[in-house]
């Protein structure tokens, strides 16, 4: 059955680079998942995104009946602080860089890959071999790609001096991302058409690293002093850029040339900034736009109002902490037992039911169980540590909401009557059910104690350049960047990375963080990543929270094919999914 699949597939392929046309999508245009499963660590050609249909499974025609043409509508709520893909490590501008630049490697998609097994797979690179020790990967690029066709590159043919440029720049000390790319020794380029990556230690997350949305783009030489990044795109990826105005949005037209023959499909994509969520809901419903996020409140609503309209649930990103400023003269930074007060004084199922309408989820017969996140996030299946679990040991009761307790290790702390404090979140970069949670969590610090000053900040000026990369003072409320592998979480919360939030420095977090890179045995790996948030809990340096523990929803018009059957993890819907979309 599995071989008729696979040769049903490839005919239907065929058929729509013949101008039948197809579709696909997932949830990560809205929502950004990561986990995965481990990399083989033997040598020979690596066989990636190699998918195999369930055991009695019916096989699913992706592209049956689908057309090409039209323009896919969708909204955004914020603008980017930058379109330079180097340029910042917000997850706005690394969406709409995916559109247009090229990676070494990105994610598989199809009907047959959903949440937790999707893998990497080639982008501009056609293969990849892996040494038999697991330290060295050799990329072969694929021929006659070719830069957009837009002054000054006018569809040159790419060269491996893109790919050198493009790994400096990845790499520059300037880039506050490089911290994850810290443990690849050297890259090598024998000739015009192959990279050598050799590793300082066996790694199982690599490929997924390099298939990181928010870590190696490639990009053209001439962007050193031909054209200007934060201003235009240029690359070789699946859509020309068109434009981009600030408040207004962008437009991206199919790049005919592109390796994949035959997509994009539709023959262009528009997402108009709408930062407003209730106008965002309005556009959708009218028509005006294919797709929209959706609070759990308003689901039940939007779909009577919209016919035909197709609705899918979304384990988001998850991970939403509390973390806190590094100076040593701070409450939190004299005994631990500030840190696990605050932890207790959290509770955690009002805030799921602020955030996700836990129970007008469940009268509809819908699953939404309550789940709390751990340093590693929900979503992150394979890793995550339940903290209501027994294996979470002694390390869990920090997580019980107790506020009677919560004082009694306040006080024993030093701090009996509380102290003053700066509380600090950004009002318009994460969305309403992030700033439910930061707002709910106000008068949960109160009732503990703290007497809290709340800092509202923009998310572009402020947030995101200070805040988030730990310049603040006082405690701060955020959500991390999506990793499509559990390893990003743990690197850049617990060693030097330069996005470390809270500058925490802890040698037994450290060496735990580093150790789970290298161990390649599925199980020892996921009891290092086990003992990270056990640790982490004992401390409470980051203080998870709710904010995207629960089901978020996404909507989508009945016009959009394949809309709820693909899913991909991180940002890379431009290239992963929208390419294959298709409107009837």
């Amino acid at each position: 059955m599995n071989s008729e699949y696979w040769t049903r597939k490839k005919q239907t392929r065929r058929r729509v680079l013949q101008g039948a046309g197809a579709g696909t999508l997932g949830f990560a245009a809205f929502s950004l998942v990561g986990c995965g499963d481990d990399d083989d660590s033997g040598g020979g050609k690596l066989q990636l995104a190699t998918p195999t249909p369930a055991a009695g499974a019916t096989p699913i025609d992706p592209f049956a009946g689908a057309k090409k043409g039209g323009t896919l509508k969708l909204d955004n709520s914020i603008d980017p602080p930058t379109i330079d893909p180097y340029g910042n490590v917000s997850v706005r501008t690394k969406t709409m860089a995916n559109y247009v630049y090229s990676r070494l490697m990105k994610y598989k998609t199809g009907p047959e890959f959903k949440q937790g097994n999707v893998r990497p797979t080639g982008d501009l690179a056609e293969k990849v071999e892996a040494s038999a020790d697991g330290l060295k990967y050799t990329f072969r690029l694929r021929q006659g790609i070719k830069y957009h066709n837009i002054a000054p590159l006018n569809g040159r043919a790419l060269s491996i001096e893109d790919v050198r440029y493009s790994w400096a720049k990845a790499t520059d000390v300037k880039n506050s991302n490089r911290g994850q790319l810290a443990f690849i020794d050297k890259v090598e380029y024998p000739d015009d058409r192959t990279v050598v990556m050799s590793l300082k230690a066996p790694n199982a997350a690599f490929l997924d690293v390099i298939a990181d949305a928010s870590l190696l783009y490639i990009v053209p030489t001439e962007s050193e002093s031909g054209f200007n990044m934060a201003k235009t795109m240029i690359g070789t990826g699946p859509w020309i850029f068109e434009s981009y105005q600030p408040s207004i949005g962008f437009k991206f037209k199919r790049n005919p040339e592109w390796y994949e023959t035959g997509f994009p499909l539709v023959d262009a994509v528009e997402i108009t900034t709408i930062p407003d969520y209730a106008n965002r809901v309005a556009q959708f419903q009218a028509g005006a736009t294919d797709a929209t996020a959706l609070n759990a409140q308003d689901l039940t609503d939007v779909k009577k109002a919209v016919s035909g309209a197709q609705f899918g649930p979304d384990t988001s990103v998850g991970l939403s902490f509390i973390y806190f400023d590094s100076d040593p003269s701070s409450p939190w930074a004299k005994d631990d037992r500030v840190r696990q007060a605050i932890s207790m004084c959290l509770d955690r199922d009002a805030l799921t039911e602020v955030a996700f309408n836990v129970k007008a989820i469940k009268a509809a017969g819908i699953d939404a169980s309550i789940k709390y996140n751990n340093v590693i996030p929900i979503s992150v299946k394979r890793w995550w540590l339940d903290p209501q679990s027994p294996e979470h040991g002694e390390t869990g009761k920090f997580f019980k909401y107790d506020v009677a307790e919560a004082k009694k290790l306040l006080s024993a702390a030093g701090y009996p009557d509380g102290f003053s404090t700066t509380y600090q979140y950004t009002g318009n970069g994460y969305g309403l059910e992030h700033n439910q949670v930061a707002e709910a969590q106000i008068a949960m610090l109160q009732a503990l104690g703290l007497k809290t000053t709340t800092d509202v900040q923009d998310y572009n000026s402020k947030y995101i350049t200070q805040t988030f990369v730990g310049n603040f003072k006082g405690i701060a409320f955020g959500l991390e960047t999506s990793f499509p592998e559990g390893s990003g979480y743990v690197l850049r919360l617990f060693t030097e990375d330069p996005n470390n939030h809270g500058r925490v420095k802890d040698p037994v977090l450290e060496k735990l963080a580093v150790q789970q890179q290298s161990e390649l045995n599925e199980e020892k790996r996921r009891q290092v990543f086990h003992d990270i948030q056990r640790e982490n809990a004992k401390h409470m340096y980051y203080v998870p929270s709710q904010a995207g523990a629960g089901t978020r929803w996404v909507g989508y018009q009945g016009s959009v094919k394949n809309a709820l059957e693909f899913y991909t993890q991180g940002y890379g819907a431009g290239t992963e999914l929208h390419p294959y979309k298709w409107k009837a």
